[in-house]
């Protein structure tokens, strides 16, 4: 798998959940790591260990972008959802 992905990190079930898109990728599953937890979130270099395990590396002057989303677009009062986002790549000499 080479080229350049978007990792997505979110809340699902009560826990952090860091994932990897593979667009146009079949049936295949999404590479996905549980951080096990709602609170705190994940830090920086745990976010890049999972990445390492998921077999990806951010690309060079690759950012964290935080958006916030809602869990019911109308209805003002709904709970906010937040998202980050950063580009990545298969790591060096991985097999992903």
């Amino acid at each position: 798998m080479a080229g350049v992905f978007t990792a997505q990190m979110s809340v699902f079930k009560g826990r952090w959940r860091l994932y990897v898109v593979l667009l146009n990728a079949g049936v295949t599953p999404w590479p996905e790591y549980s951080f096990e937890r709602a609170e705190p979130v994940p830090t920086f270099t745990e976010r890049l260990e999972a990445l390492s395990v998921l077999g990806f590396e951010p690309v060079p002057g690759g950012e964290w972008r935080w958006v916030e989303d809602s869990k019911d677009p109308d209805d003002p009062s709904s709970p906010v959802v937040l998202i980050a986002a950063t580009r990545v790549r298969s790591r060096t000499g991985a097999g992903a």
